[in-house]
């Protein structure tokens, strides 16, 4: 395998129920900062299969690697200590912590570096240190979304999972979140995320992946699906023009 990739799964199965699969055999790669997108409609398997990948769901089948090392199945904790960040679409955050509480617990494995850690979140995130010491509870949802991030890079992970980082934003905010991440990938983190805005997700993503009945259906450059026939039908809701 290429050094250049740095997530690579295999025909991967999983659900939450044994004998009821979500993931049917879907396949995917993550190179070298790059940004992917895993979109599809409703019920497709996209959230299920970042969690299997993060191992919150178990795998009946096929295979997960970071940069080249068997992962499939490894409890979350460890994968976090491996280089993986997540991000989860809904419960990102300790409402009743500060800002600042919430980035220490991000950085429970590198407690001594807290500071510079800190200090760089602040730097990509000036709105979080303007707030540091005010409870996340406050924050509006794009910033509650920008801190979820905040705390995932705490570990300065290789590799950052989104699920659905748009998701009950207004425009403005997502378009700021956006941009954020795509910040995150110019600094050397890899993104693989979920979303459901899949114009304002293909605009940014270098590659996009479309699921459908858990497993992927179309794959390719994010602009080229963005001008693809099948994908502006069924997913994007525009004319085949």
């Amino acid at each position: 395998m290429s050094s250049s990739v740095v997530l690579h799964v295999e025909d991967l199965v999983a659900g939450y129920v044994r004998g009821v699969d979500i993931v049917r055999g879907a396949s995917l790669t993550v190179h070298d900062n790059e940004i992917v997108c895993i979109l599809g409609p409703n019920g497709a398997g996209k959230s299920t299969l970042v969690k299997a990948i993060f191992g919150l769901v178990p795998c009946r089948s096929g295979t997960v690697t970071l940069h080249g090392r068997d992962i499939t199945g490894m409890p979350s904790h460890r994968q976090v200590r491996e280089g993986i960040g997540y991000v989860p679409q809904s419960d990102d955050v300790f409402a009743e912590l500060t800002i600042e509480d919430n980035l220490r617990i991000g950085a429970f494995t590198t407690m001594k570096q807290f500071r510079q850690r800190a200090d760089r979140i602040y730097s990509w995130f000036p709105v979080l240190a303007d707030k540091r010491r005010l409870v996340a509870g406050g924050l509006s949802g794009g910033q509650r979304r920008l801190l979820g991030i905040g705390r995932a890079l705490m570990t300065q992970p290789t590799l950052l999972l989104l699920d659905e980082p748009s998701a009950g934003l207004s425009p403005a905010n997502v378009h700021e979140v956006f941009s954020r991440i795509d910040e995150i990938r110019r600094s050397g983190v890899a993104v693989a995320m979920v979303e459901q805005n899949a114009v304002e997700g293909l605009a940014l993503a270098d590659t996009g992946y479309v699921l459908d009945q858990g497993r992927e259906e179309i794959s390719g450059p994010g602009d080229a699906l963005m001008t693809d026939p099948r994908v502006r039908a069924l997913y994007l809701g525009l004319a085949n023009t």
